[in-house]
């Protein structure tokens, strides 16, 4: 019922920016989380950042603190991911998702969502 579809990955250099965005199409019920992860060739996925469900609180994975931005749009539900000071180590597959279940307790927590988008790939050359 629900789709995500997110936008905006591409090729960078290191210190470069990108801007992803996560556009939800459909209807979803209720109060819910957005959050990005993503995931790296032979690696698990791993919790980026998430926003609550009204855009008051936000949280962030140790590794894209103070160089990552999510915000959530008022308008159409679009949720951002601003990404600057890019680091090889930051390619991967970037995964929009939503969930009703988000809490403050189970933000990072992958099972914590229920839908996904198809990602959108990031690389970042040296």
């Amino acid at each position: 019922q629900v789709q995500l579809v997110e936008s905006g990955g591409g090729l960078v250099q290191a210190g470069g920016s990108l801007r992803l965005a996560c556009a939800p199409s459909g209807r979803t019920f209720g109060r819910y989380g957005m959050g990005w992860f993503r995931q790296a060739p032979g690696k698990e996925r791993e919790f980026v950042a998430a926003v609550n469900w009204n855009g008051g609180s936000t949280y962030y994975a140790d590794s894209v603190k103070g160089r990552f931005t999510i915000s959530r749009g008022n308008a159409e539900n679009t949720v951002w991911l601003q990404m600057n000071s890019l680091k090889p180590e930051d390619t991967a597959v970037y995964y929009c998702a939503s969930g009703s279940a988000f809490t403050i307790t189970n933000y990072y927590r992958s099972g914590s969502y229920d839908y996904w988008g198809q990602g959108t790939q990031v690389t970042v050359s040296a």
